[in-house]
């Protein structure tokens, strides 16, 4: 029976990754049963409002919203929304060997997962989950990141998540540096960061939570580099896909300067009118809501229904709790180019009824295309055609990846990078050098999840490419 523990020094090779994955399915597992929302024990729906809330006034709630803009070709709409008002921990404890990142993963399953299992940061915990709310298992390994020395944080930012789900939500993504290669319990697996980019190749199997963490890798690069904790690495060398993203990252001339694409970000904000205001489900027009599930009239958008759950290899053994489900799979695409030999992103600024702050950028493309038989004409998205015709010549990247497993039921986005030699300017948007994205990383709320994610995907190829470097 194959360990899923690394041996110190040594990368776990990815064939043993395989074996150690399909032994885990064999006791790491979640089982699901959709129920009316009305039969999930311990939830209820207000007399009044007619929200669901979990009867111990803790994880979260679906409520009901009306959103109301002045940008874009649809003004104003309303819609249930997940209400999660507390941040969790989205945590990857990394350790430093022979020049080698290795990064300690969770083989983790969750009730909305496709495939099962998927890989997890080392800690992916909500607030409620890591105090103890579910009277569950303690999370493994949350010393390293709640009572972490300041000097072995290497990153940690708060992000969004789900704009158009989320009610503000946001969760802290940290990377920290352990002293070590610490002990892999059952369930984690080390891994190489150039294997776990390479991983996100394969469908639905790096989780959306690791993915948002990963976009923060280059700074956890620059700390490494500078010396955490006083200990400057005695390896002369790094990993090949570090000095490629350090080379894509450094140098060269973006399109529009910092200051500039700050500016575009504070004026778009400062001139938006954005306000999401309570509605109770009674009041949201085209949605059918009852004790089964709520859902849209046309059964386009998203659908709010119940689950039971059994799972093994968890802190809980059994639950219920509502999810968010769609009947179809969406797109987030980048455009990419280079500009004077530099790589650039085209981005576009997106409002959405959960943010926290107007609007965050977000793919040239995000898009259910579905949903667009039942919108205006007008609001289809610029580019869609764009991404969805390109000659596979042009597709540097194309793997369909998961959304976040724990409150959307079996949802995914196919996630696109094209390259384009058209480097024009288009209304709307902005073309953002990849070290201006990085830059922004180190902030809260200035790239949405969707983006995070795709930025981990350009890593990717950057570890693909360092890899046939070597051969």
């Amino acid at each position: 029976m194959p360990s899923t523990a690394l041996r110190v020094g040594e990368p776990l090779e990815l064939e043993d990754f395989e074996l150690a994955l399909s032994h885990a399915r064999s006791h790491i597992y979640t089982r699901t049963e959709q129920v009316a929302l009305a039969d999930l024990d311990g939830w209820y729906r207000d007399s009044y409002t007619g929200y669901w809330h979990h009867r111990s006034g803790r994880f979260f709630s679906i409520e009901g919203v009306r959103f109301r803009t002045d940008r874009g070709p649809i003004s104003e709409w309303c819609q249930p929304i997940v209400n999660q008002p507390e941040t969790g921990i989205l945590g990857l404890l990394i350790s430093r060997r022979a020049g080698v990142t290795y990064c300690l993963m969770q083989l983790k399953a969750e009730p909305g997962n496709r495939g099962g299992i998927q890989l997890s940061p080392t800690v992916q915990a909500t607030r409620s989950n890591y105090t103890g709310v579910h009277g569950g298992s303690a999370v493994p390994y949350l010393e390293h990141f709640r009572d972490a020395p300041a000097a072995r944080v290497l990153a940690d930012v708060r992000q969004s998540e789900q704009g158009a789900w989320f009610l503000r939500k946001r969760n802290r993504n940290m990377i920290v540096l352990a002293d070590d290669l610490v002990p892999a319990q059952e369930g984690f697996v080390w891994l190489s960061t150039g294997q776990l980019l390479r991983l996100l190749s394969r469908p639905d199997l790096v989780n959306m939570d690791t993915r948002t963490v990963l976009s923060l890798l280059p700074m956890a690069a620059a700390a490494l580099r500078e010396g955490a904790d006083g200990l400057r690495a005695a390896e002369s060398t790094m990993e090949n896909w570090e000095e490629a993203l350090a080379d894509a990252c450094a140098g060269g001339a973006s399109r529009h300067s910092d200051r500039e694409l700050r500016h575009w970000i504070t004026d778009v904000r400062a001139r938006t009118a954005a306000v999401t205001t309570a509605a109770p489900m009674r009041a949201l027009t085209g949605w059918r809501h009852g004790d089964g599930s709520i859902r849209h009239e046309t059964r386009a958008f998203f659908e709010v229904i119940g689950v039971r759950v059994e799972a093994a290899g968890r802190e809980v053994g059994q639950w219920c709790q509502p999810m968010l489900a769609t009947r179809e799979d969406g797109i987030v695409a980048f455009l990419v180019t280079r500009i004077g030999g530099v790589p650039h992103v085209l981005l576009q600024l997106r409002t959405e009824p959960g943010l926290t702050d107007v609007a965050e950028l977000a793919p040239t493309v995000q898009c259910t295309p579905g949903n667009y038989e039942f919108l205006p004409s007008a609001a289809r998205p610029p580019f869609l055609d764009d991404v969805l015709n390109a000659p596979s010549g042009a597709i540097r990247f194309d793997t369909t990846l998961s959304d976040e497993g724990g409150r959307f039921y079996r949802i995914s986005n196919r996630h696109l990078i094209v390259e384009t030699g058209n480097a024009g300017e288009y209304p709307g948007f902005r073309w953002a050098s990849v070290r201006q994205l990085i830059g922004l990383l180190r902030h809260s709320n200035y790239l949405n999840i969707q983006t995070r994610s795709l930025v981990a995907c350009l890593y990717s190829l950057l570890a693909t490419s360092a890899e046939g470097s070597r051969t």
